[in-house]
């Protein structure tokens, strides 16, 4: 029994390491595009919550506020 056997080619993990975090510049790219398509998926979701909690009830859906009166 070999008690030290080290597996060839690694798991997802210590390929992530080999394609992303080795370099710092290619790393720093990751991370920033991460956060921006992570802030926009959670912005995306809160406003479909906050759009379906309050159906009815925002300014764009009185039909009587907002408008302007006819100058005839």
């Amino acid at each position: 029994m070999e008690p030290s056997v080290r597996r060839r080619g690694g798991g997802a993990w210590e390929g992530l390491y080999r394609v992303v975090m080795r370099r710092t510049p290619i790393y720093v790219t990751f991370v920033v595009i991460g956060a921006f398509i992570g802030e926009r998926a959670v912005d995306y979701g809160v406003r479909s919550l906050w759009d379906r909690a309050n159906a009815g009830k925002k300014y764009e859906d009185i039909p009587v506020l907002g408008q302007r009166q006819s100058e005839e």
